[in-house]
């Protein structure tokens, strides 16, 4: 996908609350038209954004409720 894709260039990129610290780092994503979602690092919007299927975000967010992603000791 190019950063000049129109779904891109007019995405509303959305942050979780949790993300308001004071160095303004998170992750931000966008739901896209044709369903795909984007991932990209605040820090760096110019850089180009991970793209998910629905599909691939639907069991990446499945994951993480049930803890599947959770550090190891």
């Amino acid at each position: 996908l190019m950063l000049h894709d129109p779904a891109l260039t007019l995405a509303h990129w959305f942050k979780a609350t949790a993300s308001n610290t004071p160095s303004g780092g998170c992750v931000q994503t966008a739901f896209l038209p044709d369903g795909r979602v984007a991932l990209r690092d605040s820090k760096n919007i110019h850089k180009p954004p991970h793209i998910f299927t629905r599909h691939e975000w639907e069991c990446f967010l499945d994951g993480v409720k049930k803890g599947e992603f959770d550090p190891r000791d």
